[in-house]
């Protein structure tokens, strides 16, 4: 029988007082905490499953609570999720939502979050994401390794990003920015949003790696692509948390590995 594995950990990183990011799976919730050891979680393919990262816009007041508003709705959310406008609109009502608790309360203001995530429907895969925290594409794990015979062309790469960093173009020479172009809240007053989202046919064997940039702003693609490659599951989202703590852990990490199998 097809069923989907989601593995997760959150963690706030070496450099943060605490976790701002939050995370969602299916009907599960984590919001502000940390989770050195990996959880796994399955489901079976069929009703739509929704895993994303929502990470709190950092120097602002309370993006924990920003971030863990958008993840329990989409909690709520995830079963209507069944095509790209259900997942439009529900970004929309997320902004709203931010928005409205940060008009509530005075010490909220401007709080606002990144959100980035993936709908797995039984036959297709819906990719989304608002800001610049990525969904990545995965190829299958086991086929690096050391030599001639696992060594990687210079053209096939495991990693193919589907989400779309809502970034300003970087100058010459420089990977990374804080800077970003839209948010759910994080204004002084209501900002419409657009939401990225595409979708794409859903084949067995499917991976997904869905993160904050708590990874990818440390940690070189290269570096992610050999992990992925070599391990899968819980192994993999380790070293992955372990490579951004080796890179300094200059911020909040998130990582959840979807795949595919049956």
């Amino acid at each position: 029988m097809p069923y989907i594995s989601v593995t997760a950990l959150s963690h706030p990183g070496l450099r943060r007082e605490h976790n701002e990011d939050s995370l969602v799976v299916g009907p599960w919730t984590l919001c502000g905490t940390v989770t050195e050891n990996p959880q796994t979680m399955a489901f079976p393919l069929g009703r739509p499953l929704v895993v994303a990262v929502a990470d709190g816009i950092g120097g602002q007041p309370a993006g924990e609570v920003a971030s863990s508003l958008v993840v329990r709705r989409l909690a709520l959310f995830g079963p209507a999720l069944d095509g790209e406008e259900a997942v439009r609109d529900a970004l929309g009502m997320c902004n709203h939502a931010v928005y409205a608790a940060a008009d509530r309360a005075p010490e909220l203001s401007t709080m606002g979050t990144t959100v980035a995530g993936v709908v797995v429907l039984e036959q297709e895969l819906l990719v989304f994401n608002v800001g610049d925290s990525r969904v990545i594409e995965v190829g299958p794990a086991g086929d690096g390794g050391d030599g001639p015979a696992g060594a990687r062309a210079a053209t096939d790469d495991t990693l193919h990003q589907l989400s779309v960093d809502d970034s300003p173009a970087l100058p010459q020479g420089r990977r990374t920015t804080s800077i970003i172009t839209q948010a759910l809240g994080g204004a002084p007053a209501f900002s419409a949003i657009t939401p990225h989202v595409s979708t794409s046919p859903l084949t067995p064997g499917t991976r997904m790696l869905v993160c904050s940039d708590g990874l990818t702003d440390p940690v070189l693609d290269d570096e992610i692509d050999d992990i992925l490659r070599a391990h899968d599951g819980g192994r993999a989202v380790f070293e992955l948390w372990k490579a951004a703590m080796a890179a300094g852990g200059p911020d909040n990490v998130t990582i959840a590995l979807v795949s595919v199998t049956g």
